[in-house]
């Protein structure tokens, strides 16, 4: 009988530093059965802990995203729609060949004067306080502002759609996780229609909603829905902490913050080893056996859901040599902190270019930038890993 290892057991030490856990279990095996802690106890799971076994699981076909193959489907889709995260071939090659019209490399390089701005005006504002929480002042702002005026969504209440999203990623409860698609669905949903309703914008969400492909496919309403969803949420969610996380890791290693500020060109090295060491996605959305399968000799029965560690991946010792050590000299290449194959992150280049900004102007402009403070506590579940407030003081 195949060993169940109950996650919540290790209890809220386990979600401030899960990563000796999955040390201990890398060194018994790269794929363990466990259960997840609150707010998704009782889910049983396979989890895979090893770099090259979580990179083979991404690309690996046999593992579905869209869960009708096993006969389930699931709360976001019952209340969003169908998007890329939760679809397979060939519909996540259609979707995502309709997006990739849109959102291109061009128009992302094209956003790098205004990502400087907004970074500007942000510690304009910040600086001259002395302290803050970098989540609220900085972190959080910057990509919300970014991917809403990409998407040209408009000014709403950042306060209630910060609770939603983050609810959305990172439950308290079954009931509040509901709520938040709930309102989420009935926001998108007006959204599409006052945008359609309006006519041509040169938005994001504006030119998706008018794409058309060479044989005249384009998204439907719901498509649509699942697509703005996924661009908005994911668009900010994993660089607030992306941003977040790199700040804490240099506040934390001394000698490689001094390292950084003497020498910028690593600075590209720095946000890549931040990725590696700590990055914004614990692990990846879950997958589902469509077949009978094995990872490293462990027979994965079909219908069963497989959790990939992408924290856990990029704290191998096998892959990267004294993987605790946070070292921005490092070659971190082949990190799985935007995943791997055909689901690898649609907005990586988006986030790479706001974190090195972040990261650049915000170290300029405070020379003394040190924690004025414990972090706030880490999200709860096995998705986003990020903590809810970084004090800072310069």
């Amino acid at each position: 009988m195949t060993e169940v290892i109950d996650l919540g057991a290790y209890g809220d030490e386990f979600r401030a530093d899960p990563h000796p856990v999955y040390a201990r279990l890398r060194e018994r095996g790269p794929v363990h059965r466990v259960r997840l802690p609150e707010p998704d106890a009782h889910h049983e799971t396979w989890l895979v802990v090893g770099y090259e076994e979580a990179r083979a699981a991404l690309a690996d076909p046999r593992l579905a995203k869209d869960g009708r193959k096993i006969g389930v489907t699931f709360l976001d889709e019952e209340l969003i729609g169908k998007y890329l995260l939760i679809a397979d071939p060939p519909e996540h090659t259609r979707l995502r060949g309709l997006i990739t019209r849109a959102f291109t490399m061009r128009r992302v390089e094209e956003l790098r004067p205004r990502i400087q701005q907004i970074t500007d005006e942000l510690l304009d504002v910040m600086l001259p306080q002395g302290r803050a929480d970098l989540v609220d002042a900085f972190a959080y702002p910057l990509p919300i502002t970014v991917i809403c005026e990409l998407l040209g969504v408009p000014e709403m209440d950042r306060a209630e759609f910060r609770k939603l999203s983050t609810e959305a990623v990172a439950p308290t409860s079954a009931d509040s996780e509901y709520a938040a698609f709930v309102r989420l669905a009935e926001y998108l949903t007006d959204l599409i229609e006052d945008k359609r309703r309006a006519g041509p914008t040169a938005d994001l969400l504006g030119e998706l909603i008018r794409t058309t492909a060479e044989d005249g496919d384009r998204l439907s309403p719901e498509e649509l829905r699942g697509m703005a969803f996924v661009l908005l949420i994911a668009g900010h969610e994993t660089t607030v902490n992306l941003i977040t996380n790199a700040v804490h890791g240099l506040l934390t290693h001394p000698d490689q913050l001094a390292a950084l500020r003497a020498d910028m060109t690593l600075l590209d090295a720095a946000v890549e080893e931040a990725l590696r060491y700590e990055g914004p996605v614990e692990n990846a959305t879950f997958r589902f056996a469509a077949e009978p399968l094995e990872i490293a000799g462990v027979a994965i029965a079909p219908g069963e859901s497989v959790l990939v560690g992408l924290a856990a991946a990029g704290r191998d010792a096998a892959r990267y040599p004294a993987a605790d050590r946070f070292d921005i000299r490092r070659d971190s290449r082949g990190h799985l902190a935007f995943g791997h194959g055909i689901h690898y992150c649609l907005g990586a280049p988006l986030a790479r270019l706001e974190a090195r900004t972040a990261l650049r102007s915000l170290l300029e402009r405070a020379p003394g930038l040190a924690l004025d403070g414990a972090p706030g506590e880490w999200l709860p579940g096995p998705l986003m890993r990020g903590v809810r407030s970084l004090p800072v003081r310069w």
